[in-house]
């Protein structure tokens, strides 16, 4: 299916650019979750929040992941199904609970890094040249000023 891109004027280099990196990024980011087998981008994302951050609220999970306090529920839900995420008692709000990652969360938050990080090995090893993956070291360095 193709994008409509009507929104990008012609001859606007900068904004198609921008589209055809955006696209790109999040075609490769989908491609490496789905050939690795790795959960979701909301529970990788959830996870890593948790792991990086401590024990958080739904909402405070929610406005980290700029979704829906209800979406958040939900995801957390099934990671406290799947034994990654646990409800610890919120200090601060009797009346809420935190989400804190597990043990289990961390290892199976490990295990997916590292089966992201092989699977994109191997595709560097298979697919790119010595002068292309020069390329992408530089590459990286540009992606990482603009972030």
């Amino acid at each position: 299916m193709a994008s409509d891109q009507t929104w990008i004027s012609e001859g606007d280099d900068r904004l198609r650019l921008a589209e055809d990196l955006r696209r790109a990024v999040g075609t490769f980011v989908r491609s490496i979750r789905t050939q690795s087998d790795t959960p979701t981008n909301s529970q990788s994302e959830t996870l890593s929040i948790l792991d990086r951050g401590g024990p958080l609220s739904v909402a405070e999970l929610a406005a980290r992941r700029n979704v829906r306090h209800q979406s958040m529920r939900l995801v957390a839900a099934s990671l406290e199904e799947n034994g990654l995420v646990e409800k610890l008692p919120n200090p601060a709000d009797g009346r809420s609970q935190l989400i804190s990652i597990t043990a289990e969360g961390q290892a199976e938050l490990s295990r997916s890094r590292e089966a992201r990080t092989r699977k994109i090995a191997a595709l560097i090893e298979e697919r790119l040249s010595d002068q292309e993956r020069q390329a992408l070291r530089a590459a990286i360095r540009i992606l990482d000023r603009l972030a």
